[in-house]
């Protein structure tokens, strides 16, 4: 496996953003991955781990160290369980799953990327987490030198988070998953836009096939299904996370919102365990001034979705992170909630 020198990282990226690596290095078996993070961390040479780029924002002047692009193949069905490398692209797998008439999984339909970055961020949408199917997740430790596998409870899941994220230690090599045979039918379906689309009530099933079919609808219409040729989907997904705010956090958001919107109107609350509620990053972009398309440059929200920031072809990874500046800065403004960016930073800082 040699490695490319100054290799161009935009193109393996779903924001076609980023500068060159010093050197990519592409495996396509566990044994040179491991090969690839050991002589690194030996050398003492600064190591980015790479799957699909979807989660991803790098910054104009590349990586000055080693890229690893992990590209290993394997999926294994048997019964229930489904045993993935960390380089399937991850519509593989729900694919796979609802072609075995299996669930838990469906809902989670044309998110790009690949396998092993879903445990990493916690993926979801549509009323489905990857932390309600994983059984464990195989890893290297780069602090103890050796393979291990952690368990869900190790993975320590919260929402768009686990023992993954903002931690390089561990290097993902394979997620086992565990999903429900109820006779081609769907887990209850919880998304309420879902529902109304499959024209069921919120906690009926539907045939998977179903269920994935209409949840692939819904991310076209939203541009989060990736497409070479619609500028719209040139993006890392959601930028944001939906804040979870402490009820006296909660309270204060919604005073704002009243002096700022009027007495009726109300932001939206969620249930977020016992002692915190969760609302929506989108509906507060909306209410603070940034509606879908916004923008005059290079970089401007999503016509179809107003999470995505986008590339509209042409734009700098500083162009793209004006923007969210002067979006996460508008909300504060507006509301006094900050937001979060989702996707990981590399060389860059909001």
């Amino acid at each position: 496996m040699q490695p490319e020198t100054d290799a161009p990282l935009a193109s393996l990226t779903t924001l076609r953003l980023g500068g060159p690596a010093r050197r990519l290095h592409t495996a396509t078996t566990t044994d040179s991955v491991l090969a690839t993070v050991r002589a690194a961390d030996e050398q003492g040479t600064p190591l980015l781990v790479l799957g699909g780029g979807s989660n991803l924002v790098v910054g104009d002047d590349g990586f000055p160290g080693d890229v690893l692009r992990i590209a290993t193949t394997g999926l294994r069905v048997d019964g229930t369980d489904l045993s993935v490398e960390a380089g399937v692209p991850w519509d593989d797998v729900v694919t796979a799953a609802v072609a075995a008439g299996l669930s838990g999984i469906e809902c989670l339909a044309g998110i790009p990327g690949s396998t092993g970055a879903t445990p990493v961020q916690n993926v979801g949408a549509y009323g489905q987490e990857v932390a309600e199917t994983i059984t464990s997740v195989e890893v290297y430790d780069r602090t103890e030198r050796g393979v291990r596998s952690l368990t869900a409870a190790e993975c320590r899941f919260t929402y768009r988070h686990s023992v993954f994220k903002g931690d390089d230690r561990f290097v993902v090599l394979r997620v086992c998953f565990r999903l429900r045979d109820d006779a081609g039918r769907s887990a209850p379906i919880r998304y309420a836009e879902l529902a109304r689309t499959l024209g069921v009530e919120p906690g009926e099933r539907v045939p998977v096939a179903a269920a994935r079919a209409a949840v692939l609808g819904l991310r076209r219409g939203k541009g989060m299904v990736l497409d070479p040729a619609d500028h719209d989907t040139w993006s890392a997904g959601s930028f944001f996370t939906n804040p979870i705010l402490t009820h006296d956090a909660f309270a204060e958001l919604t005073a704002r919102t009243a002096r700022h919107l009027g007495p009726d109107v109300a932001p939206p609350c969620y249930p977020s365990g016992a002692d915190h509620v969760k609302t929506s990053a989108a509906w507060l972009i909306e209410r603070a001034g940034f509606a879908k398309g916004y923008g005059q440059g290079r970089a401007r929200i999503s016509t179809k979705h107003t999470l995505a920031l986008t590339n509209r072809g042409r734009a700098s990874t500083e162009d793209l992170l004006t923007l969210a500046r002067e979006v996460r800065d508008g909300v504060h403004e507006t509301f006094g909630v900050t937001l979060v960016n989702e996707p990981v930073l590399i060389n860059a800082k909001l």
